[in-house]
């Protein structure tokens, strides 16, 4: 296994993906260092989802291994395990949210299931998740009452809830306009900048990858592995692999925005 450092959040040691007998992707190794807001992206059908699935807990690699610091996610205890996925927080495509709770409910049932703290405790907390993302006021609304990126919103407010070391999001900008799409991003980068958090991100959107990426991965469906590592503009810049080079460039804006 690779050896991690005080500068490593989670690090990934020739990790395969697999359904069966069908390989995603193998021999994946890459550190997200502390801090970073590090980018998983690919064509569709790469494996970017699945990688996300398999650094959460919810899906045992074929081989390899996904460290916390030194622990290995899937080698420890059960219990371990939990407590591992204490760390992080995730925001789903879709913000899954439960949709017959209000916002104050859906925010405020991690902190109820996982800590001891009083009503009261839990109930100034989850105004101030919800005011950090703007929806300071919308505690007794329900989802349904609300726009697609107040919902992304909602879903960030609740993954931020238990205060996580590792923020997780799954292709947050699906089904936004690019206004929205672009309020996310600098949610994201506020929300990095004040909670010192280390941010993980699959996503295709080039203006996300470009505006907020300091670290990536690049997975081909190729090759079935990953082809390419760092900084995304560094990758625009440097790269000569025509794959990476067709991926960064698409839209006659990309030049700009990486510039």
């Amino acid at each position: 296994m690779k050896t991690t450092d005080q500068d490593v959040a989670l690090s990934v040691d020739h990790l395969t993906m697999a359904y069966g007998e069908r390989v995603i992707q193998r021999n994946l190794s890459f550190d997200v260092g502390r801090g970073d807001i590090f980018i998983i992206m690919g064509g569709s059908g790469c494996g970017k989802s699945t990688l996300l699935r398999h650094l959460v807990g919810l899906k045992e690699p074929a081989n390899g291994h996904v460290c916390y610091g030194e622990a290995s996610l899937y080698d420890v205890s059960s219990s371990e395990q939990r407590a591992l996925m204490k760390r992080i927080g995730i925001l789903y495509q879709g913000g899954a949210l439960f949709s017959a709770m209000t916002l104050f409910e859906n925010v405020a049932l991690p902190i109820f299931q996982y800590t001891d703290y009083t009503k009261a405790e839990v109930r100034e907390l989850v105004q101030f998740k919800l005011s950090l993302v703007g929806l300071g006021g919308f505690e007794h609304h329900f989802p349904a009452e609300i726009s697609g990126g107040m919902k992304k919103r909602a879903g960030l407010a609740r993954a931020m809830a238990l205060d996580p070391e590792i923020l997780f999001f799954d292709e947050p900008s699906a089904g936004l306009d690019p206004l929205s799409a672009r309020r996310l991003d600098d949610l994201i980068l506020e929300l990095k900048d004040s909670l010192g958090a280390t941010v993980v991100v699959v996503t295709h959107e080039l203006a996300s990858i470009f505006a907020i990426g300091t670290n990536s991965v690049f997975l081909d469906a190729g090759q079935k592995t990953m082809i390419a590592s760092g900084n995304p503009r560094e990758l625009l810049r440097h790269s000569t692999d025509p794959r990476v080079i067709r991926f960064l460039t698409r839209g006659e804006n990309s030049f700009s925005e990486a510039s």
